[in-house]
């Protein structure tokens, strides 16, 4: 699903309610940000969305720890859609990001990651390292979680992320 702006809104705005979990993450990012953290990030997001069968995680930058609207320059010059492509190359089965919004709310810039879940089978690696959530933090992906992954009981199918008619 492509979010319009209007829906984009209302899904940052339901996300900033329940706040982080395992498939969301908001970063302050006021200048600038770690590309390796987002690409560990991308990794973690990705893993606990498959393990949780969602169907997209959320890296979002423009938003405070307290769950303020803080806006963020974050390639505000340009080159944001090129991480699209820049992310590729650190990632295991070519993922990359699903879709990169930057949207104004409440007269801040807000940038928004879509995050694929991990295919079916196969943890999603950031140069060749699996990761995951442990609280707010990004660790290493656990044995437990990696056979998870890897299990034939996992609910989305292979092709979620290329098909939109996917049947579970």
């Amino acid at each position: 699903m492509i979010y319009t702006d209007v829906q984009l809104k209302e899904k940052i705005l339901r996300l900033m309610d329940s706040f982080e979990n395992e498939i969301v993450e908001f970063k302050e990012a006021k200048s600038n940000y770690s590309f390796n953290e987002i690409g560990k990030y991308f990794s973690a997001l990705s893993n606990e969305a498959n393990l949780r069968g969602t169907h997209e995680a959320w890296l979002i930058f423009g938003i405070s720890d307290k769950r303020e609207i803080c806006g963020t320059e974050y390639r505000k010059q340009g080159g944001l859609q090129n991480l699209k492509k820049e992310i590729v190359g650190g990632t295991n089965e070519r993922l990359t990001f699903m879709e990169i919004y930057e949207i104004m709310i409440q007269k801040y810039r807000i940038v928004a990651f879509k995050i694929p879940p991990a295919i079916r089978g196969i943890p999603t690696t950031w140069h060749g390292a699996a990761y995951a959530r442990e609280h707010e933090s990004i660790s290493p992906l656990p044995m437990n979680k990696v056979d998870l992954i890897r299990s034939s009981n996992n609910r989305l199918c292979s092709a979620h992320y290329w098909k939109s008619d996917c049947r579970l």
